[in-house]
């Protein structure tokens, strides 16, 4: 990667931490990196809204497409980066302002070398959240696109090292929400109400036997992550309850069938105390797998850059929307490592290395000119 490329790709990374924005409030996001590659490059932009892509047309080839992520996350950084955020609760947490900087930087490079085939850099909102995902994968299809790519950064994992394993590389997981509806009642008089509490703590105490590991093929969680049961008013037995769990497995099939008996549980308890049972789900993310032939491919592009490279024995626990593109082709995630050391992902003090940006651009590059 040119240097020029490296110090330009480097400052939108900075300027873009300094002002992150939550999944699906990205505007200003979106238009700095739409205005950065009008500067610099003469790459065609389609606006879609929310997101946008970039393309670079060779008019042959099978064309190939890359994601970049660039929401933020609700968390107040603490650091004294002469870059850090500058919106109160919010930072880039994740390293999506690295992901749209490395995808920005591989946009110099094509404008400047050109490329072989038709190249689309699909620059993404609400990562987060599993929304953008869905939206934005669509361009596969219509645009007939055969390959896709995406990387993240990850802690743990030796400094530069190329990460990634074929199949299940992030676990499907969803948000379901269960709401427990009884009677109202005075708290002298719980006898004439009908109070939730005792169905949601035997909800909970259920989920164990629910996830033993003996019972699955892969890694199966169901994480309590919210209880709400009644007010804080003394004089009144409880008679509205909420339990949020975020189900998580390595393998679609398994999160289906856990969200089943979860709900089955769930409708059983409330039957037994006489309660009204309705549900929600949110943050949905299904199963990021890695075609086998792909995970090649970025292992031959890594090995012609003298980059080393780890096969993970077990996926990432935490889901990421990219499983939505490769549902609609072959492609693969892979992960650059931070170090053993480093600040973990979502960290208040986590901050994108800097220099993946010229790796992840270098590898990219590879992947444009290598072949499923």
């Amino acid at each position: 990667m040119r240097q020029e490329t490296g110090r330009l790709a480097m400052e939108l990374r900075h300027q873009l931490h300094a002002y992150p924005e939550l999944s699906g409030s990205e505007g200003e996001t979106k238009r700095q990196l739409m205005e950065f590659l009008r500067a610099h490059t003469s790459l065609e932009l389609v606006d879609r809204g929310a997101w946008f892509y970039a393309v670079y047309r060779a008019g042959r080839g099978t064309p190939i497409a890359f994601r970049a992520d660039f929401d933020a996350l609700p968390i107040q950084e603490r650091s004294e980066l002469a870059y850090r955020s500058q919106n109160p609760g919010v930072s880039h947490a994740c390293g999506h302002d690295g992901h749209s900087a490395a995808l920005a930087a591989l946009a110099l490079e094509l404008d400047e070398r050109g490329a072989e085939r038709d190249v689309y850099l699909i620059f993404q909102h609400a990562e987060e959240t599993g929304a953008g995902g869905e939206v934005c994968a669509g361009l596969l299809e219509e645009m007939g696109i055969e390959e896709v790519y995406a990387f993240h950064s990850i802690s743990g994992y030796p400094a530069g090292a190329v990460c990634l394993r074929p199949g299940t590389m992030n676990c499907a997981s969803k948000g379901l929400i269960l709401r427990l509806e009884g009677t109202p009642a005075h708290a002298s008089t719980p006898e004439l109400g009908r109070n939730p509490a005792l169905a949601a703590a035997h909800l909970v105490d259920g989920l164990e036997a629910l996830t033993r590991p003996e019972d699955h093929r892969g890694l199966v969680m169901c994480t309590v992550v919210h209880i709400a049961v009644g007010e804080p008013a003394f004089g009144i037995s409880a008679h509205r309850g909420e339990v949020r769990l975020t189900l998580r497995a390595e393998h679609q099939q398994e999160l289906e069938r856990l969200e089943e008996e979860v709900t089955a549980l769930a409708a059983r308890e409330a039957a037994q105390c006489g309660l009204t049972l309705s549900m929600d789900s949110q943050d949905v993310f299904p199963a990021t797998v890695n075609h086998p032939a792909a995970v090649e491919k970025v292992e031959r592009a890594a090995a012609a850059l003298g980059m080393s490279v780890v096969r993970m024995e077990h996926p990432m626990r935490a889901s990421e929307d990219f499983g939505h593109y490769l549902r609609r082709a072959p492609g693969a995630l892979f992960l650059l490592g931070n170090g053993e050391g480093y600040p973990p992902l979502h960290a208040d003090q986590f901050d994108f290395l800097d220099s993946h940006i010229p790796a992840a651009c270098e590898l990219f590059s590879q992947l444009v000119g290598l072949t499923l």
